[in-house]
């Protein structure tokens, strides 16, 4: 049992997230008989090497992000690159970072500048969120609801009324959208018609003629139909996500997805079918009772199925989740296997012909791991890529949307934040206009 002591230092947070790496919540506390101490001379980032090497030589664990706590690491090697620094020179003596997660974040930072290039500095990425969904998954803390379809009217209103006003104030500053994207919840548990007059309200608000990329998440398999990527087609939508998290039906059952693998399978041919350009899906290493090989056979069937983006995601077990009430240290079992299962997807995908695009770490991810998106045939989610390098501004409309602000000069973010209730939101949707009014478009 170990407890820590910090001398100088009155925000301890980004040390505890550090040692979370290493010790499960029992393990430490201030009772702890075993005192490590530190104190602050003006480095934070030494106080954080020291606490590494300390833990690394009493527990024998060595995390291979080193010392990184952030959610951006690529997104740190790009200013590194900027500065004219080294970025795997830094990552490896500043940061500690093994050798794997160096060479992987040099190979997105380089394939996101030839590919992606930087934004240009009036560009945006919209985002527009529908806070329902089928059922709740046993991880989720996301703001997502279970209405019948009438009780989703009330929101749409709202939220067209914002994206009417927030597309005229785009025009105005001169703005316009480089990619497009609805998110959730789940977008496609709106009816076609619902979806076709949001649509609508999308292309005559903003000036879409220019989009790179225009997405629906469409996760769940189940809430997907013929008529409704008609409908996303004819509005010129050219990617989605088909997310089925797992192709073993027992581990669908027992997370709360009410979709069945065969419904997979429908979606995807209906996908190709009707001519969508690319198709993500979303897998996660590390859900309950799940083995090496279950994760390896779900990777094979998404390939199989011709996904062209594919998102390996490991299980981070948030606060608000049913399965953190279950299991308070879910978290920390099995870290081995979630990097096993990783390492070998990251191996598959690559001999396929898949290229990583982009990478984001969260907290509460068991063993220190991160989620990474690959793309085949140069077709990366240029929004993921826009999102993770917050090197352009973002306009986040309806229900939980945070909106940020870039200024370029400074590489500086400000923050312009929906309330994330959706009834709320409705109650309040004048306030929620005014806040942009006053907070970004200024």
């Amino acid at each position: 049992m170990y407890r820590f002591r910090f001398n100088n230092i009155e925000n301890t947070s980004q040390y505890e997230e550090l040692i979370k790496e290493f010790l499960q919540p029992s393990e430490y506390g201030p009772e702890g008989d075993t005192l490590l101490e530190y104190d602050f001379m003006g480095d934070k980032e030494e106080v954080k090497r020291q606490i590494y090497r300390d833990l690394s030589s009493r527990t024998g664990k060595s995390p291979k992000w080193g010392i990184l706590t952030g959610i951006r690491p690529v997104k740190l090697a790009g200013e590194l690159l900027d500065q004219e620094k080294d970025p795997e020179s830094v990552l490896k003596e500043s940061y500690l970072v093994h050798d794997s997660k160096r060479a992987l974040v040099r190979d997105i930072l380089d394939y996101q500048r030839a590919k992606a290039g930087k934004p240009d500095p009036k560009s945006l990425s919209v985002y527009i969120g529908i806070p329902f969904c089928p059922t709740r998954c046993l991880y989720c803390s996301f703001t997502s609801n279970q209405v019948q379809q009438d009780q989703m009217e009330p929101y749409l209103a709202a939220l067209k009324k914002e994206i009417e006003y927030a597309g005229a104030a785009a025009k105005n500053a001169g703005y316009k959208p480089e990619t497009l994207y609805f998110g959730g919840g789940t977008p496609t548990t709106l009816s076609a018609g619902q979806l076709d007059s949001l649509l609508t309200k999308v292309s005559d608000a903003f000036a879409i003629g220019g989009v790179r990329e225009y997405t629906v998440e469409a996760g769940r398999p189940d809430t997907i139909t013929k008529d409704k990527l008609q409908v996303l087609i004819d509005h010129g939508v050219d990617r989605i996500s088909i997310n089925p998290q797992s192709m073993k039906q027992e581990t669908l059952d027992l997370i709360g997805r009410r979709h069945t693998v065969e419904d997979v399978y429908k979606a995807f041919d209906l996908a190709w079918k009707v001519g969508i350009e690319v198709v993500n899906a979303d897998l996660i290493a590390g859900l309950p009772e799940e083995t090496e090989a279950d994760f390896a056979r779900s990777l094979e069937e998404i390939i199989r199925l011709g996904a062209n983006n594919i998102t390996l995601h490991t299980l981070a077990v948030k606060r608000a989740s049913r399965l953190k009430e279950m299991d308070e240290n879910f978290n920390y079992k099995d870290e081995e296997l979630r990097e096993r299962m990783l390492a070998s997807a990251h191996e598959t995908l690559r001999g396929r012909g898949y290229q990583p695009y982009y990478l984001y770490r969260q907290k509460h991810t068991s063993g220190n791991t991160e989620n990474t998106g690959f793309c085949l045939d140069d077709r990366p989610g240029l929004y993921n890529i826009r999102i993770m390098e917050e090197a352009q501004s973002n306009l986040a409309l309806g229900a939980g949307g945070i909106s940020k602000i870039y200024f370029p000069e400074e590489n500086r973010l400000e923050r312009v934040a929906n309330v994330s209730n959706y009834e709320i939101y409705i109650d309040r949707i004048d306030e929620m206009i005014e806040r942009k009014r006053k907070g970004f478009f200024i």
